[in-house]
């Protein structure tokens, strides 16, 4: 039985994949949604990029899981991408949602323009804010998801930002699928896009915005069941 852990990006918890996870177990999967420490029903806990990462392993030691898919959203791209390499045999293939992926070295905000980022690290003693419910719109989510969005949001430890990425060995050699929405733009981050129009990655592309599992949960649950016939 494939094992898949599911983990958000900025500000969001378990809860957000409410309703992937059921989609995935019809199909005959087990599924472990995390929440990583710092946000959500984990928020107060310190946490820097390397606890995130470490997070993740646990999890997957904690439950002894094999044949795992991990599967990461947005930032959570680039703990999940150091996690893989880090769970040896375990892995199965490396899911990126719409995510930004490690570079070592590398942290979060280094991988595109983030002044405005630092700012409100800044401004808000060290934590990065929900957005503001405005900056959901053209995403393909309702009112209602939006709402739920911005008021269960958690803001997000600022460290886990600013941290470098520490890989090993080059993400080539990870099994991966990377998922690409593209209301919020069709251009891939580096080293992703390489590795995609090399043949190395996998690339599907949902019709929808930054995040699907709200948007379109049976969609992205099919495409994450389809990934574990390449694993």
């Amino acid at each position: 039985m494939t094992q898949f852990v599911v983990v958000a990006g900025a500000w969001l918890g378990a809860w957000a994949w409410d309703e992937v996870v059921p989609e995935l177990r019809e199909a005959g999967h087990g599924v472990h949604a995390l929440t990583l420490s710092g946000l959500a029903e984990k928020q107060g806990v310190p946490a820097g990029q390397q606890t995130h990462v470490q997070d993740i392993v646990d999890e997957v030691e904690r439950l002894d899981l094999r044949d795992v898919v991990l599967v990461g959203h947005s930032y959570s791209g680039v703990p999940v991408g150091q996690a893989a390499e880090r769970i040896g045999d375990r892995l199965a293939r490396v899911v990126f949602v719409d995510a930004n992926v490690p570079v070592d070295g590398r942290s979060f905000l280094d991988s595109f323009p983030s002044d405005h980022i630092r700012k409100s690290l800044d401004e808000s003693g060290g934590a990065w804010p929900p957005l503001d419910p405005d900056d959901y719109a053209g995403q393909d989510l309702t009112d209602e998801q939006i709402v739920r969005i911005v008021t269960d949001g958690t803001p997000h430890p600022g460290a886990t930002l600013t941290e470098p990425a520490v890989l090993a060995r080059p993400l080539a050699d990870l099994p991966a699928t990377y998922v690409k929405c593209l209301l919020d733009g069709d251009e891939l981050p580096a080293p992703a896009d390489e590795l995609v129009a090399s043949g190395r990655w996998e690339l599907v592309r949902m019709e929808t915005g930054h995040w699907p599992m709200f948007s379109r949960p049976r969609e992205l649950a099919r495409i994450l069941d389809e990934s574990t016939a390449r694993s």
